[in-house]
């Protein structure tokens, strides 16, 4: 699932009737009269948003914009720490020298991810974003959450780690399989 459209929902939902009016009547320039007339949530005027590209993923400045004039600094910060995250990622797209290891991991540990994620460090929020992004499939979980923590870690992301976390849990023939 797109984070971002994660994102949205969660904006959606905790949109008041009257800040949903308030940013309606902010878009009237932007959407016709009609088409706002019949907008009932928050994800519906997000929708429209984004078929008519006011917002997108990378360009947020007009979301902004609008959670600032319905004053909701709570959203705005949201927004900008999705940013920052996004950058970050786009900087640590290339692939790197701890995929191996990643695929044997993703290969043996199966349901006891949330543990070893734990003793590596990442928080239990994290964890459930990334359950929430993929809800049906574990090996894709597992994958997100060792990506995530090489983000966090940077160049102190290190195999020995991930080894020394595997034996923390008794995953002694992971632990093994990723030394070979």
């Amino acid at each position: 699932m797109d984070p971002f459209l994660t994102l949205l929902h969660s904006f959606s939902s905790s949109l008041s009737d009257s800040e949903l009016s308030s940013l309606k009547f902010l878009c009237r320039g932007k959407i016709g009269k009609r088409k706002l007339e019949s907008v009932q949530s928050g994800g519906e005027l997000f929708s429209i948003l984004l078929e008519q590209q006011l917002i997108t993923s990378d360009e947020v400045s007009f979301l902004e914009g609008l959670l600032e004039s319905i004053k909701r600094e709570d959203l705005v910060s949201q927004l900008k720490q999705f940013v920052e995250e996004a950058e970050v990622n786009a900087a640590d797209d290339q692939p790197d020298v701890h995929e191996k290891p990643i695929e044997v991991i993703c290969e043996n540990v199966g349901k006891d991810w949330k543990m070893l994620m734990r003793k590596l460090g990442i928080s239990e929020v994290k964890m459930d974003r990334i359950v929430a992004a993929n809800p049906f499939n574990l090996q894709e979980q597992v994958v997100q959450s060792l990506r995530e923590w090489q983000k966090w870690k940077g160049k102190d992301a290190k195999v020995t780690d991930l080894i020394t976390a595997l034996r923390g849990y008794n995953m002694n023939l992971v632990a093994d399989r990723v030394e070979q």
